[in-house]
């Protein structure tokens, strides 16, 4: 049997249906708007290639209030400083300057920047880059930066296989990282004031500090270590978190030196209520004045150095417990490790807490063989 045939309709006719389910046209531009923010950066363009009427609304500062120069690379995440191939990287680094040069044309509303780009790169001069983005966009509503300044998230392999003793990848010093980052964070200074969430790598400097505390809309502040080799004063890391009065959670990735071993910090804010100090390795607290914490996140990390028991009751010794560095300094404390406290854990000893200060406390009270 034959299937049945439809009937056929005119074109205009089918028009006026489709128009009546979907009068998308009919809504506000507000409306139309808010519709396209939830769209990526692909289908946005995409959209704009429908009609004359969405084009000109996607052209809309507005609809581009995030520059994500790691969306490309969401393949391969976890790896840092990816091999590809000279032509993989040639196509790569030619996107992103097409994505630069697209987001100045629509006169960008930054709200979000993420990157990671190696600034010390002197050849493709990623920093310069950043810079002309942020020099042409409205950038001063920036409220959230995610900067990984210490690598390229892709590099090119030829690089790597025909390398001398005055390769590319020798020649990027440092201290070319460092200037072009202080550089980049004096700008973020002037045009980005409002910044309120910031994830980045540190190095720790008395100019980066000084820089990074003009940023008084900070929230969330996580900062990742630059150089490994590189030391925290104890006044360095009072000096930053007593400088941000609106700072509510504090990450922090410190990896103490073996020739800072032994030396302890003291932490003061009046607003912040959640630090993670989890990632650190070697960070010991002598004193905490933190009023409004809630929640403590700290670990003791085992390093690849074993120290003998003499060295490490001589250096354990000179660290106070941490319950009771948390008992005097943090009155509002509710979880430790996601541990739910107990509203009387001040007044008792240290009971439940024993097993949660084991893998987090180096005192001497605590010896459970734990390495550097």
């Amino acid at each position: 049997m034959s299937p049945r045939k439809r009937p056929l309709v005119p074109v205009s006719s089918r028009r006026k249906t489709a128009d009546d389910y979907f009068p998308f046209n009919v809504l506000p531009v507000e409306c139309q708007l808010h519709v396209f923010s939830f769209l990526n950066e692909v289908d946005k363009c995409s959209c704009a290639l429908v009609c004359l009427s969405w084009s000109c609304i996607i052209r809309s500062w507005k609809l581009w209030r995030v520059a994500d120069y790691s969306r490309r690379g969401v393949f391969h995440l976890g790896q840092e400083g990816l091999l590809v191939s000279n032509r993989e990287f040639e196509r790569w680094k030619s996107w992103v300057h097409h994505y630069t040069h697209h987001l100045i044309s629509r006169r960008a509303s930054l709200l979000t920047l993420k990157a990671s780009f190696d600034l010390g790169d002197r050849c493709n001069k990623w920093g310069e880059l950043l810079s002309h983005l942020l020099d042409n966009v409205h950038c001063r509503d920036l409220s959230h930066l995610d900067l990984n300044w210490s690598f390229t998230l892709l590099e090119p392999l030829d690089l790597r296989i025909h390398s001398s003793s005055s390769s590319h990848r020798d020649s990027i010093t440092k201290m070319d990282q460092l200037n072009s980052f202080q550089e980049l964070l004096t700008k973020l200074t002037h045009r980005c004031p409002r910044i309120a969430k910031m994830r980045l790598h540190f190095d720790w400097s008395d100019v980066s500090v000084s820089l990074l505390t003009q940023f008084q809309h900070l929230r969330v502040l996580e900062l990742k270590y630059f150089w490994v080799f590189k030391g925290v004063t104890p006044s360095t890391l009072q000096t930053l978190t007593k400088s941000l009065p609106n700072l509510k959670s504090l990450t922090l990735h410190i990896l103490v030196p073996m020739r800072n071993l032994g030396i302890s910090y003291t932490l003061e804010s009046q607003s912040l209520e959640y630090l993670d100090v989890s990632p650190s390795r070697g960070l010991v607290f002598s004193r905490l004045k933190l009023p409004a914490l809630r929640e403590l996140q700290a670990k003791k990390i085992v390093r690849s150095i074993t120290l003998d028991r003499r060295t490490r009751l001589r250096i354990q010794s000179r660290w106070p417990c941490l319950y009771h560095v948390l008992r005097e300094g943090t009155p509002k404390l509710q979880a430790l490790n996601n541990e739910r406290l107990l509203p009387t854990w001040r007044e008792e000893s240290y009971g439940e807490l024993t097993a949660i200060l084991e893998q987090s406390c180096y005192c001497v009270q605590h010896l459970d063989s734990w390495l550097w």
